[in-house]
């Protein structure tokens, strides 16, 4: 305990000198400054206060750098810290890496929000103190709290890491007493008490207003969700209770038809398979009964294609006849056609005879004259002759080949008859069987028609219990849903419970907040800015005032302590520098600064 109260002791000191050489100063510290050294120092000391042993390989290891490692997981912002402090190649030493860590935190200006965010988690914590330890305690908060009002220092540190592993942490005690002693006689004046005094009056009316404020707005937010997290409580358990009532009925029905399906599904199994093997033993009936239908429609069709082509082959005969026999006929009325044009001419040559017979007789003289004229026309008439006997012959001959072309056309036509009736019987045997396989595959395809109905049905059927199926696997998928459902909402319930518990919780520790801070601010407004002449004794510790034992006012109540009892400095709104507070003030001040940022 007296370890503990040294220790914060000397914490409040070393910042309370580093933040006032850091405003007199006026620039941003580096790495030399002393105050800035000692105040490190005297944090190693807190944290190393209360840390356990961890033995390993190489033996026994306390270092400070373990809880601060813990920072990262707890605060992604941390995670630049951790890289730079490891990517640092001199540092070999974890109180090196612990005190480059430290550095970086100052700088960058969040040292108090890092700490904080460990002292939140106490149960990690435990694993690195002991119980009492310092960290472990309500010093903890209390050095958080000191360690805000370093956020107004700049910083530019030099991280070197032969430095940080060799530097050795003692405290200079030296420092504090100059600083104390300086500051106790820059104080004193009449001047400074009445504008402190104003100061003093004004910050106080100020914080009240503003905490009164604030916390009628937190209880009215608080009540608001109270009233609404009390609804959907009872939302939710009505809700949870009908969802429970129509899973029950869901189980049931889904039972039902689970049975019925499953029934369902045997009978049409046992059926379809009954069906499959009677249609699988009538199909290949069938199958063979087609394939003999098929040879034979295969053969009577080749026997067709050969006739039709024999009587391809006779129309062609008869269509050569026919022409052969126009032919002749055309020879034949040529030929009587040159036999008249041969009668004519005779008949012209008689008629010239007789002609000349009349004329011979009219002209005897003229006979003789033309005695010759007559021999040469009678050897005219007798070539004329023979050609006529000639052509008679010609007309015979014709004539006899016209006869027996006759003949043969006639011979021809009895037997292309013949053959036609003996095709035409064919053709009709080959029709009748033609008809008589045709009605047999009509009914083989009307029997095929049936069974490929009875077959779309049995598909039917399956697509049917199919989609059955699928609909019992969607029920079964929508009763895991509503179970994932009623356990979300059990959760929520639990959830929501948990939160009412600590709304509770809160609406307590706040009621508690606004009463300890009713009875204080009617102590703060009972008390007014004292004067040095009214109080002989210290109000805390009741020691008489002496010329070692000097008065100090506390900036905060306006009451007079001894310097032990009022050592503390805070940053104010009302004062532009940190100002001299009593310790209860001092305690009150910085528990509202932790709830105020919590």
């Amino acid at each position: 305990m007296e370890e503990r109260a040294n220790l914060m002791n000397m914490m409040k000191l070393s910042i309370k000198i580093l933040i006032q050489s850091a405003l007199s100063l006026g620039r941003t510290l580096d790495s030399d400054f002393p105050p800035l050294q000692q105040f490190f120092v005297v944090l190693e000391h807190c944290l190393k206060h209360g840390l356990k042993v961890k033995k390993t390989f190489i033996g026994q290891n306390k270092s400070f750098f373990g809880p601060l490692e813990l920072v990262e997981k707890l605060c992604p912002e941390a995670s630049d810290i951790a890289t730079s402090v490891k990517n640092l190649p001199e540092l070999k030493t974890a109180v090196g890496r612990g005190r480059a860590w430290l550095y970086l935190a100052l700088m960058q200006k969040k040292l108090a929000d890092y700490l904080k965010v460990l002292l939140d988690h106490k149960h990690l914590l435990s694993e690195f103190y002991e119980p009492d330890a310092l960290m472990m305690e309500e010093e903890g908060a209390v050095i958080v709290g000191l360690l805000v009002g370093l956020n107004v220092i700049d910083a530019n540190l030099c991280l070197k890491g032969e430095d940080l592993d060799s530097q050795v942490g003692v405290i200079d005690f030296s420092l504090y007493l100059k600083e104390t002693q300086d500051s106790d006689g820059k104080q004193d004046g009449g001047i400074t008490a009445v504008l402190d005094q104003k100061h003093y009056v004004e910050e106080l009316n100020r914080h009240l207003s503003c905490t009164v404020a604030d916390l009628q707005n937190k209880i009215d937010c608080l009540e608001k969700t109270n009233s609404k997290l009390q609804e959907e409580l009872a939302a939710a358990t009505d809700r949870i209770g009908s969802l429970q009532e129509e899973q029950q009925q869901l189980k049931q029905q889904n039972e039902l038809i689970r049975e019925r399906s499953e029934k369902s599904v045997e009978v049409t199994k046992e059926d379809t398979k009954v069906e499959l093997d009677t249609y699988k033993q009538s199909r290949q009936g069938l199958d063979e009964m087609y394939s003999d239908v098929w040879k034979q429609l295969k053969e009577e069709k080749k026997i067709r294609l050969e006739l039709e082509k024999e009587l391809e082959l006779q129309i062609g005969m008869k269509t050569e006849m026919e022409i052969a026999m126009k032919l002749l006929e055309k020879d034949t009325h040529e030929k009587q056609d040159t036999l008249v044009a041969l009668r004519q001419q005779l008949e012209e040559v008689k008629a010239i005879n007789l002609q000349m017979f009349h004329k011979s007789q009219n002209a005897e003289c003229s006979l003789q004259q033309k005695t010759e004229a007559i021999s040469s026309f009678e050897g005219k008439t007798n070539e004329m002759m023979s050609s006529m006997k000639r052509m008679e012959e010609r007309l015979q001959q014709a004539e006899k080949a016209r006869q027996a072309a006759e003949e043969r056309c006639n011979k021809m036509k009895q037997e292309l008859a013949g053959r036609l009736d003996s095709c035409r019987q064919q053709m009709a045997q080959l029709d009748s069987k033609c008809s008589t396989l045709e009605k047999e595959l009509k009914s083989e395809k009307e029997q095929r028609q049936t069974l490929q109905k009875e077959l779309h049905q049995e598909k039917d059927a399956t697509i049917l219990l199919k989609t059955e199926l699928q609909q019992m696997e969607g029920l079964k998928k929508e009763l895991r849903k509503l179970q994932d459902e009623k356990q979300q909402l059990k959760k929520v319930r639990e959830e929501q419970e948990q939160a009412l518990q600590e709304m509770g919780l809160h609406l307590s520790q706040s009621k508690l907040k606004m009463e300890d801070i009713k009875e204080v601010n009617k102590a703060l407004k009972g008390h007014t800015w004292l004067k040095d002449d009214e109080a002989t004794h210290c109000k805390q510790c009741k020691k008489e005032f002496s010329i070692s034992r000097r008065k100090h006012h506390c900036r905060n109540c306006g009451d007079i302590f001894c310097n032990t009892c009022s050592s503390n400095e805070l940053a104010l709104p009302s004062y532009p520098k940190p100002v001299r507070v009593c310790d209860n003030c001092h305690t009150l001040l910085l528990q509202q600064c932790s709830s105020n940022s919590s």
